[in-house]
């Protein structure tokens, strides 16, 4: 990589501005993986990337216009801002068009410092225990599957209004599959982490050992609503994708879930009969993730005119009541309402909630436990419903005990309609959402019992 630094990028393409104004970040990316089938590692690698962000914004008299180019490694910082000033110069007028942030952010990182790096170093104390599951996994004529990614981001961010902004995003996740030789029987466990010095092979091991056991005798069940204990995984899946519909906007004009019949939206509306919040906080431990805007394009969601925009701990919900949706400052401008930031990370909590997963499970007289969703659509934007399946293990529980796997189903539901018929939540924990954690892993969930969930149909998947 050149030996010109982050820092020194950010400042040549400020310099080199002929704009009204202009927003410049650079990320240095750093990652490490492990992969794994059969038993057997079967590859390793490092990697390292740089990628720079020019947002210009030019006035052309009818209006703030914004422009973006984006390019990988150390491209020409003058060649580079002058494609986006074009860009800018070539765009109409922004409807989100705002002055810039100007103010430093809370939680700002150390400008002047190197990039934080991860290297497979990481997995120093993790490969050796992997090599132990490998062996008892073989011992017990199974076979395992997966693996295990860490990333390290760190972003220069910096503005014409003189903001020099940092951020370091660690970023982990390990997804361990268990299976027969024959591929008939299939579980799955996983988990995310920041540094993989909280991973516990050991336990991921033992989770998927445990399912394998589960699975031995099969059971077949028609489609049908079956009273369903969702774990932190599949809740984390369902709660990620509600939470990407939040946009106020789209609620004020009527075109998403959280719009109120008539006009509005349902900002003050009870959704859950449970005390559920559903919140963000940048600072979580654990959970931890950047305390401020960067945005590269303008969406319902976010403006690049509020890139470095603080990005405090917020509810979306509390104890069951919908109490801010994601409000953009220009959307928030034109409503007289309060600019809302999206967070990079999810939690769902009843905070009265003392009972852990293990004993939902033994509380049940007959019900289904999920492991996990996957291929997760929506269906109806009105309402939410999404469809999907169910991947990697559903258990009947019978007489508080796991009696065996059942087959596969398609589901419909809305995530909003499940925090409506919830009538339990476990303790809430760490999860790595199955479906989506490549592009979103910093959740926590709780596990949830839903009485009636909506299993459309039998699934031929295996």
């Amino acid at each position: 990589m050149s030996r010109v630094s982050a820092q020194q990028l950010v400042e040549q393409a400020l310099a080199a501005s002929t704009a009204d104004a202009q927003i410049t970040y650079v990320t240095e990316h750093s990652a490490a993986n492990l992969r794994w089938a059969g038993n057997s590692l079967t590859t390793n690698g490092a990697m390292r990337s740089r990628s720079v962000v020019v947002i210009s914004f030019v006035d052309g008299g009818a209006g703030m216009a914004s422009g973006t180019v984006a390019r990988t490694g150390t491209p020409d910082v003058a060649a580079l801002v002058a494609a986006s000033e074009r860009a800018a110069r070539d765009a109409g007028p922004a409807e989100d068009a705002v002055p810039l942030v100007s103010e430093e952010p809370p939680g700002n990182g150390d400008w002047s410092a190197d990039p934080a790096e991860t290297s497979i170093q990481v997995f120093a104390e993790f490969a050796p225990d992997l090599g132990q599951a490998f062996g008892e996994a073989r011992d017990r004529g199974e076979l395992l599957f997966g693996f295990a990614e860490h990333s390290m981001s760190t972003t220069y961010l910096g503005t014409s209004t003189g903001l020099r902004l940092r951020t370091d995003q660690p970023t982990g996740r390990v997804e361990l599959n268990g299976k027969s030789p024959d591929f008939a029987r299939s579980v799955w466990a996983g988990t995310s982490t920041r540094d993989f010095a909280d991973v516990s092979v050991a336990a991921l091991a033992a989770e998927v050992e445990q399912k394998m056991r589960w699975s031995q005798r099969r059971v077949d069940l028609p489609a049908g609503r079956y009273e369903t204990l969702l774990p932190p995984s599949a809740v984390s899946d369902l709660m990620i994708y509600l939470y990407w519909t939040m946009e106020a906007r789209d609620a004020d004009e009527g075109r998403n879930v959280f719009a109120k019949p008539g006009g509005g939206n349902r900002i003050g509306e009870r959704l859950a009969e449970l005390p559920l919040t559903l919140r963000s906080d940048p600072a979580a431990p654990g959970l931890e993730t950047a305390p401020f805007q960067v945005v590269p394009a303008s969406s319902g969601a976010a403006s690049v005119f509020d890139n470095g925009l603080a990005a405090p701990a917020i509810d979306w919900i509390a104890d069951g009541v919908l109490t801010n949706l994601i409000r953009p400052r220009a959307w928030a401008l034109k409503q007289t309402a309060p600019a809302t930031v999206a967070v990079d990370n999810l939690i769902l909590e009843d905070r009265s909630a003392t009972v852990a997963p293990a004993d939902m499970v033994a509380a049940t007289e007959r019900g289904l436990l999920l492991t996990t969703l996957w291929y997760i659509r929506e269906v109806d934007p009105q309402t939410l419903l999404l469809t999907g399946l169910t991947r990697d293990g559903v258990f009947l529980v019978e007489g508080g005990e796991v009696t065996g796997a059942v087959n596969n189903f398609r589901f419909n539901e809305s995530p909003v309609d499940l925090l409506g018929r919830a009538v339990q939540a476990s303790r809430t924990e760490r999860t790595l959402p199955r479906e989506w954690n490549d592009w979103f892993t910093r959740a926590a969930m709780p596990m949830l019992r839903v009485p009636d969930f909506n299993m459309s149909s039998v699934s031929p998947a295996s």
